[in-house]
């Protein structure tokens, strides 16, 4: 496991949670410090899901609840085109925060289906049709 990576993907997820980058910083920081003063987990090799539990947990600490906060123009660009990137925005404002959050970690951080499934308690089965369900619902979106 790349630990820079990692980090950086930690990163973005709390940024994505957070909206502040000095927050961000600081609570990617608290998640690693945790990881290494765990010899559990990494034995186990369940680093990564080790890593997104604690960041969940620091992230919903620090906002003082699980909300998420609406998208700001941070969305990454779809393309070449702002058209696609202003409808990619909105239609992602209508998911719901948990199915935002699955679409960021699985989409935008590659979080393995198997890490997302032990930290969300469903199977892979039911992980898999689900993000099935919402991309579904994203594309119908955008060809509307």
């Amino acid at each position: 496991m790349d630990i820079e990576e990692q980090y950086d993907r930690i990163y973005r997820y709390c940024f994505f949670r957070l909206r502040d980058r000095s927050l961000a910083e600081d609570v990617t920081q608290e998640t690693f410090l945790r990881w290494l003063a765990s010899d559990t987990y990494r034995d186990r090799g369940q680093t990564l899901r080790y890593l997104y539990t604690v960041a969940r947990h620091l992230c919903a600490d620090e906002n003082g609840r699980a909300r998420l906060e609406p998208l700001s123009d941070d969305v990454p660009e779809a393309g070449n085109d702002p058209e696609l990137h202003v409808a990619l925005k909105a239609e992602l404002e209508e998911l719901s925060d948990e199915d935002r959050e699955l679409v960021m970690l699985r989409y935008a951080n590659g979080v393995p289906v198997n890490v997302l499934a032990g930290l969300y308690n469903m199977s892979r089965f039911t992980l898999y049709r689900r993000l099935r369900g919402i991309l579904k619902r994203l594309r119908d979106g955008l060809e509307g």
